[in-house]
């Protein structure tokens, strides 16, 4: 198989290549595209360095699988002209999520909406909402949905690199010091420090309130799991964490349900990993690096009926981002 990844030098980009490797799919060529400004560098993958190059007219050819971490301007430039070339395209940004003739894919939940693929473009959802409809579909399958309300905790990798470097310069070498609220760093991409703070707005502002991340979840969650008037809501909060999204979901089923029920439901679900008791709940730091979506915090609303709040927590460089990606391919070779 030839695979190009897009994006290669940046942090989800790199990740893609580590997992296909870590997953021993069979790469004959791998080709490693990024902008101007990376021309010449190299990437590992599989113990190898891969020299990159700048994407041109008829660099895809010759590609079975395009996997795409550029950014939506690089993907609505470059993925039309991969498919037209004749790669099928996996694409990391926002920009086809909603087109209704891009399916829009988590394997565990909705591997079979990849098959019909008009533009020869698959989208890979937003990172939070992969981790939380992967346990939706858990308690879906058990029970039905009816309501989601979620609140995410994200982590500064989720903003990319300049996110990353905007907590590290805040925090920078002056201990204690570094955690009074201040100015942001300067090119940090947040609207306020991130260092000892939370930030209730990732994205712009609509005329209601909400932020791009938020209608983001709506309308993919929506969208994946197939249930157009589903009612979900979402708050997305930036947190100074460097790898990790944490959501708190509350889910109402359409059926009654017992808590053991939900429980086994989500043990036996593939791609989760259900913590074992109130105290054993996951955080970002412990998950680091791991593919799949760990779930705790399980209870039964005490007021309002078949009502359920979760704690999902993913690596959102990995699952939520680029073993997703990767995971569509393995299956698209599979199938």
């Amino acid at each position: 198989m030839h695979v190009a990844v897009l994006g290669a030098t940046g942090a989800v980009g790199r990740t893609m290549l580590d997992v296909l490797a870590e997953r021993r799919i069979k790469v004959d060529r791998i080709t490693a595209l990024a902008s101007e400004r990376s021309a010449g560098k190299t990437v590992r993958f599989a113990g190898r360095e891969i020299p990159v190059e700048v994407p041109r007219p008829g660099i895809f050819r010759g590609v079975d699988v395009a996997l795409f971490s550029a950014g939506g301007d690089r993907s609505k430039e470059w993925g039309p002209r991969a498919a037209d070339e004749g790669a099928v395209v996996i694409d990391n940004s926002s920009a086809w999520r909603m087109d209704p003739d891009v399916p829009l894919v988590v394997p565990e939940v909705n591997m079979r909406a990849a098959e019909n693929r008009p533009k020869g473009i698959i989208a890979n959802p937003n990172c939070s909402t992969i981790q939380m409809v992967v346990a939706l579909q858990a308690m879906r399958r058990a029970a039905g949905l009816t309501r989601v309300i979620a609140t995410t905790f994200q982590s500064v990798s989720g903003a990319g690199e300049t996110g990353r470097d905007a907590l590290r310069r805040e925090l920078g070498g002056e201990g204690l010091q570094a955690l009074k609220l201040g100015a942001p760093a300067d090119g940090s991409p947040f609207s306020r420090r991130i260092a000892g703070n939370v930030v209730p707005q990732i994205g712009d502002f609509d005329d209601e309130g909400w932020t791009g991340e938020e209608r983001k979840m709506i309308g993919e969650t929506r969208k994946i799991l197939d249930l157009p008037d589903l009612p979900v809501v979402a708050t997305c909060v930036r947190v100074p964490v460097d790898v990790g999204h944490s959501v708190q979901v509350t889910a109402e089923t359409e059926k009654e349900l017992t808590l053991d029920s939900l429980r086994r439901a989500l043990v036996v679900f593939p791609g989760i990993l259900m913590a074992g008791g109130p105290e054993a709940f996951p955080t970002p730091y412990e998950i680091a690096g791991r593919n799949e979506v760990f779930v705790g915090r399980l209870r039964s609303d005490p007021e309002i009926p078949r009502t359920f709040h979760l704690w999902v927590v993913a690596d959102n460089l990995r699952k939520g981002a680029a073993t997703n990606a990767v995971q569509i391919l393995e299956r698209l070779g599979s199938g």
